[in-house]
């Protein structure tokens, strides 16, 4: 492969190298989202800012950590994973938003995503669509203890992930509303507990590169409970789901140091 970087050392989209980044790192989409989860790290400081890819490293239970941010999206979600891989992470906490399905995935709650659901495009340059995406059975584990220290609201289960935000929130008017209103049906049927755009793409990802990746998301609101007339709060604080994640993580790195001792 082209070195695009001409030898710098630091990867060429995220602008980190070995020495920047921790082994464990926590991934929201959102970029203004990286110094919130900082400020639970120690002595974070800020090592790299470019395009969507925003990057603090400090410490947490006496571990080197980072945050890293990956835009919206699978593709970009995937590059994150990939070179954060190449500079030596080895497990990886998604944080983000997500829109609630199963009526009673209410908004403020948290969801743990054991699998989600392929119906994007970056997962399918790793791997057939026959394969699954599921999540690291040590994150999911880890997210759920920490769900459950802070006695916090949480659903496990199956995401959707999609690319159009908007073909899921106006698919009658999509070219391919048919398929898009029919396979948003069988989800539904299939009991998946609400939508989002990053975690296939990383599990499928995560599970190519050997490394171990979870993913728990803020329900923002629930869109079938809108169509039913029913009551839809609305969240838009992310601090639960941080401390989930930041509380995972801790989690982990106490759970990796016994295993090593």
């Amino acid at each position: 492969m082209v070195d695009y970087t001409e030898g710098s050392g630091k990867q060429y989209h995220t602008g980190v190298g070995p020495e920047d980044i921790g082994k464990y790192i926590i991934m929201p989409g959102d970029p203004k989202r990286c110094e919130k989860i900082a400020a639970h790290f120690e002595n974070a400081k800020l090592v790299a800012d470019v395009r969507e890819y925003t990057t603090y490293t400090g410490t947490l239970a006496g571990e080197k950590v980072s945050v890293t941010s990956t835009g919206i999206g699978g593709p970009s979600a995937a590059i994150a994973i990939e070179e954060l891989s190449k500079c030596g992470a080895h497990t990886f906490i998604r944080v983000g938003t997500c829109g609630g399905m199963q009526e009673e995935v209410l908004g403020g709650d948290i969801v743990i995503a054991t699998g989600a659901v392929r119906m994007e495009g970056t997962s399918r340059e790793f791997a057939p669509i026959e394969y699954p995406a599921v999540a690291d059975i040590e994150c999911v584990n880890a997210l759920v203890q920490a769900a459950g220290s802070l006695k916090a609201p949480y659903h496990t289960g199956v995401v959707q992930c999609k690319d159009s935000f908007f073909g899921q929130h106006e698919p009658e008017v999509m070219p391919v509303s048919y398929e898009l209103e029919n396979k948003w049906q069988a989800w539904l049927r299939m009991g998946c507990l609400a939508s989002e755009m990053e975690s296939a793409a990383l599990f499928i990802a995560g599970q190519f590169l050997r490394v171990r990746v979870g993913s728990c998301f803020l329900v923002v609101a629930n869109q079938e409970r809108a169509k039913k007339g029913l009551p839809n709060k609305q969240a838009h604080d992310t601090e639960l789901a941080i401390s989930v994640g930041v509380e995972a993580l801790r989690r982990l790195i106490e759970q990796d140091k016994k295993l090593n001792s």
